[in-house]
This record gives structure tokens, sequence and C-alpha cells, in this order.
């Protein structure tokens, strides 16, 4: 029996690439064992925990639920394609300043999550930050940072006594 495989196009971190791919391989497993970029983490291979979160079209997704074929011809960004060059990403920097890790090991989908989160332009609130982040766990409970981190880097932390000037998405720089 042979296993029949199918081209799988993906701009990846701003790069076009170009896969042969089985059916059943997820984008998890193609973005670490085929593209070579294992800042996406598998956790639980279930979409439980969310250390496979990355960006597809700019929106989150767990990687370990996707099949990579269904993502052809998409934009996926993942951990190592937030930074531009030596610059790190606003959120980066900020996880850094609020040591909003421990481990580490669920950083790169609370990263990928928070930029999501900000694209999304849903939470207007550190409330609303922290139930919309709620999908990523971290087992060493490093939370208050990783809130602390997000909110600074959409200015929530200054709004939250004035509901007039909620978020709005795109203020934050890629």
């Amino acid at each position: 029996m042979m296993n029949s495989t199918y081209p799988v196009r993906l701009q990846l971190n701003g790069e076009s690439r170009q896969f042969e791919v089985e059916a059943w391989v997820s984008l998890l497993d193609l973005l670490r064992e085929r593209a070579g970029l294992t800042g996406t983490k598998k956790g639980c291979d279930h979409g439980q925990c969310g250390a496979c979160t990355v960006l597809v079209g700019g929106k989150r997704i767990n990687a370990c639920l996707t099949l990579a074929v269904m993502q052809d011809g998409r934009e996926v960004t993942t951990v190592e394609g937030l930074a531009d060059g030596q610059q790190l990403h606003p959120l980066q920097q900020a996880f850094i300043t609020h040591d909003a890790f421990q481990c580490g090991y669920c950083t790169p989908g609370q990263l990928c999550s928070a930029v999501g989160l900000m694209n999304e332009g849903q939470a207007r609130t550190v409330a609303e930050v922290r139930e919309l982040m709620s999908g990523n766990i971290c087992r060493c409970g490093a939370y208050p940072g990783i809130v602390a981190a997000v909110t600074e880097v959409m200015g929530l932390a200054q709004r939250e006594d004035d509901p007039d000037r909620p978020y709005q998405p795109g203020t934050v720089p890629a």
C-alpha cells in the first residue's frame, strides 16, 4: 500500500515554502518536523492547552487541530516570525519586562495567541484579555506576568479606568 502525498504551499513567516505531506499530517507536525520551526510546541496534541497556537491569516489557531493540507496557500506565522530581524515584537519585549514566563514551554503559544487577540480586536478590558487568553494554559502559573505584558502592549493598563478609550485593533506595531 502506497502513501500518497499532497503539495502544500505556505507563506511561512513571510517566506514562500512548499512541502509534500501525507493527508493526515497536522500543521503542527509540518511546522516542527518538516519546516524545522520548533518554537511551536506540542503540548496535549488535543487542542486543550494552546501550546501549539500559531497565526493563520492573522488569526490564532491550534496547529494540532488542523491538517496541513487544509492550510494550503495560507499565510502562517509562528513565534519565530514575530520578531523583525533582531528587533523583538513589542509583546516579546513585554514578556521579558514582566517576567511573563517560567519554564517557557507555553510562551510561544501565549505570544501567538496574544498577537491574534490583538488582531481580533475583541478584548477591550483587562478582564476580557484574561478571558480570551484562557485557552492557553501555563502550568507554571505565570498568568499575572502574561496579562501584565499583553495589557501593557495593548495600552489597557492606562485605560482600565477609562471606558471611553477602548483598545482599537491595529494600534500596536506588528
